[in-house]
This record gives structure tokens, sequence and C-alpha cells, in this order.
């Protein structure tokens, strides 16, 4: 997944403005010809991830911004790297700052616990030996979701679908409003019929009623690994499985032996602890 240049531009329009506002007035403390060179730095281990969004955050404060990168995208950095340097007008650094840092940090957040998910699973092959896959979810910041799935993508895991608008996943209230399991995927299947379909279930019961039905696949909503296993072995190969809900980094590799397809996990971009980040200002002169 690469950055949409038109929603990164978005995003730091939005940032921007419900920062600076009218205009920083802080800034204007700072005579409007001192330069200066300001350096980010991470105090935690963590994956990097934001630098379209920083590239542009500077750009549309001031061009002037020179912008220095220590490391790539995506590449894992230890405490105590230096990230970034800027340097360009002091004004411009100090009113573009808190932008870039939180940028940063809310992806490089989701960057490095994508990688971690995906780490842990590393080698461990489904039912039909092929690597077992971490899928995001829709539980992403407001008005960031391609952001966050962008860094989700960066830190080594894959987007499930982006929205209500790409795929079908027939969740149990969809499924109590159409009338069932079976009418649900046949109502799906009439109006968009090649449309990916992918069904919640909590029993397998109900799995075996979405595969008679066509799911194209099937979700697996909070069943033990005992239970996740007997899923496999039932649906033996016939349609993917996808496993979510409740799972961490201590217990995804017991989901994950189960043979299991695909791991959804919320707290990729749900429950990010952001890297501890420090940017330090010091004039050129």
């Amino acid at each position: 997944m690469r950055a949409d240049p038109e929603t990164v531009k978005r995003n730091v329009a939005e940032a921007l403005a419900e920062d600076i506002g009218p205009g920083d007035i802080n800034a204007e403390l700072i005579d409007a010809e001192t330069q200066a060179r300001a350096r980010l730095v991470t105090r935690t281990d963590m994956v990097l991830c934001g630098r379209p969004w920083v590239v542009e955050a500077c750009s549309v404060v001031d061009p002037r911004i020179a912008t220095r990168w220590f490391a790539e995208e995506g590449e894992s950095v230890t405490t105590g790297s230096s990230l970034l340097e800027l340097t360009g007008p002091a004004r411009a650094l100090l009113t573009v700052e808190r932008t870039v840092v939180n940028f940063v940090q809310v992806l490089s957040a989701a960057a490095t616990s994508a990688r971690r998910y995906a780490s842990a699973v590393a080698g461990l092959r489904t039912a039909t030996d092929k690597p077992v896959t971490i899928l995001d979810t829709r539980k992403t910041l407001p008005g960031l979701r391609h952001a966050q799935k962008y860094a989700v993508a960066v830190g080594g895991a894959q987007n499930h679908r982006m929205g209500l608008f790409d795929a079908f996943l027939l969740k149990e209230n969809h499924i109590a409003a159409a009338g069932g399991i079976t009418a649900a995927v046949h109502r799906a299947r009439a109006l968009h019929p090649n449309v990916k379909l992918e069904v919640e279930v909590e029993n397998n019961e109900e799995l075996q009623e979405a595969i008679a039905a066509g799911a194209d696949m099937a979700l697996l909503d909070n069943y033990s690994p005992e239970a996740t296993r007997e899923a496999v072995h039932l649906t033996a190969g016939r349609i993917p499985l996808e496993a979510s809900g409740g799972i961490t980094l201590e217990t995804i590799a017991g989901i994950a032996a189960t043979g299991v397809d695909f791991i959804s996990i919320g707290d990729i971009t749900k429950a990010v602890a952001p890297p501890d980040l420090s940017m330090r200002l010091e004039r050129v002169d």
C-alpha cells in the first residue's frame, strides 16, 4: 500500500489548521530572519513511519525547510537513534514541530505494532501450507484510516477492507437484520455479485451454513484455540478462515498454530503505544 498524495495533503491540512489556526503567535517571539536546526530523536525502539506526512507538513508551512532523514520508512530503529533533521527558518520549525512529531508518533506506533504481530507468527503455516497473515481492522482513528492502514503495511502486516464500500463482512447485526446467514449472503450476492464476501460466525453450525450459502471467507469470532483448530479441520480448505477477537501478542502464536489463514488484530491501530520522541532545536548563526 502506498501513501495517497491527496489523502496526505488533506490529513496535513487538517492537522495544521487545528494547531495553527489563524496564526502561530508563539513563533512571533522569534526574529523572522533567525535560522535553526532541529533534530528528532527516539527514546524507544520503533519502526519508523510517516515520512510522506512530514515532508508535506514542512512544505506547506515553509518550502525553505530542508529535511534530512537518518532512517528509511519501515526501518527498525533503536533507542537513542536520530530519525530526522530539519533546517530552515526558526519560526517555521517551531510551527511545524508538533504536527511532525504527532504524525511520526501515531504512524510509527501502528507500524511498530504491526511488525511485532507479524514477527510473532513468522514461520507458522496455514492448513493449506501458506504463511499465516496478520490483518488490520476498521478500528482506526477517525480521519486517519488511510494513514494508519498505510502504517500497518509498512510494518509488515496486511490490510483488511478499507471501509464499508469495498468488501462485504456480514457481522451478527447484519445477519440478524437480514433474517439469517443464508438470506444475508444471497442478498449480498444479488446486489454485488463480484464483491468479496466474508461472514462472521460464532460456532461451527453457523460456519457450515456460511460455507453452504457461498461465502468466500469466514471470520471466527472469539473462538478458542481448540475451537479454531476444529473449525480448520471442519472447513478442510474449502474457504479461508480468519480468527478475530481478544487475540494478543501472548496468545497469537497459539491461534496461528491451529492452521487458520488470517488473524485480524484491532489493537494494531486502536490500542497503540506512541514512541517517545524528542525534537530539540538550536540556532544556526
